[in-house]
Order: structure tokens, then sequence, then C-alpha cells
């Protein structure tokens, strides 16, 4: 396992990979650049550069040097953490890839004073929805927003 911290000349590195990554969830579920324009599916490096400048933190996976997977850390609040933009490039899955980083951004959280991390994540996907509580996170709420095709499930996970 080599996760490192990556900074704004990885830009483009991580927008591809979260672009990649998500292009099965767009087409799964029906998702378009007319009814989710900020799907992940359609990350581009100007995004990725606004989430630095929010502060958002990523980290990259590397696998023999290449970067294969990501995920971002942001901090709202002193208590919570939010894991954001998990991803693995397709060819990389099931090999525990997505697990190893989801508790990176655990322990990472703790050194940073959270006691919750948490996530939002399409309220059908019950496949990611299976993965995440299999790792100990529950379900925390549903909520529709008007601007987005489907209804978003928040799960926490207490560290």
């Amino acid at each position: 396992m080599n996760i490192i911290v990556a900074n704004i000349k990885d830009a483009k590195i991580i927008a591809d990979i979260i672009s990649q990554s998500n292009e099965d969830v767009a087409v799964k579920f029906g998702i378009n650049k007319d009814n989710n324009p900020k799907h992940p599916s359609f990350y581009d490096e100007n995004w990725v550069l606004s989430d630095f400048e929010r502060g958002e933190e990523y980290f990259l996976y590397q696998f023999k040097g290449k970067s294969v997977g990501c995920v971002a850390f942001e901090q709202p609040t002193d208590d919570v953490g939010y894991l954001n933009r998990l991803s693995v490039l397709p060819s990389f899955r099931k090999q525990g890839i997505g697990n190893q980083l989801t508790h990176h951004i655990f322990q990472y959280g703790k050194s940073k004073g959270v006691t919750e991390i948490s996530i939002g994540i399409i309220a059908k996907h019950t496949k990611l929805k299976e993965w995440y509580s299999k790792i100990g996170f529950v379900e925390n709420g549903l909520k529709e927003f008007s601007h987005l095709p489907f209804d978003v499930l928040f799960m926490k996970y207490k560290l």
C-alpha cells in the first residue's frame, strides 16, 4: 500500500481517476450532463482545483508508481469529516484499494480530532450501500435534492 498526499499538481490525475471511476455509475443510473452536470463522471481538473481552494485534501493510492485510486477529506466542523469522491480505476477494483483509502481517511480524521466520518451516496446504489455498511457505516438520513435525478442517502461512521 502506498497512499500519498496529493497536491494541485496532481489535479489532472485526480480528475481522470474520479471521472473514469464514475462512468459506470452514470450509465447505471441514467446520469448525464443535462440531469446532473456536477456528477463525478464529468469531473475535470478545474473542479479538483476548486476543491483544493476550498481546503479539501486529496490522497492518492499508488500501485507500482501509478496513481490508481483517490479519496478526498473535508472537515466542515471540528467533530465531523467528509469522505468524498472515493474512486478506484475499474481495472484495479476488488483488490481492497477502496477499503484502504477509506481506512486512511478514518486515521486521518482521528488525527484531526474528528469523531465521525460522513458520506452521501445515490440512495438506490444498493451495492455501494452494502459495501459501506460492511465497513461499519450506518444510515443517517435520506434527502431529496431538486437539482439531482436521485435521492441521496447519508451514512456515518463513528471513529
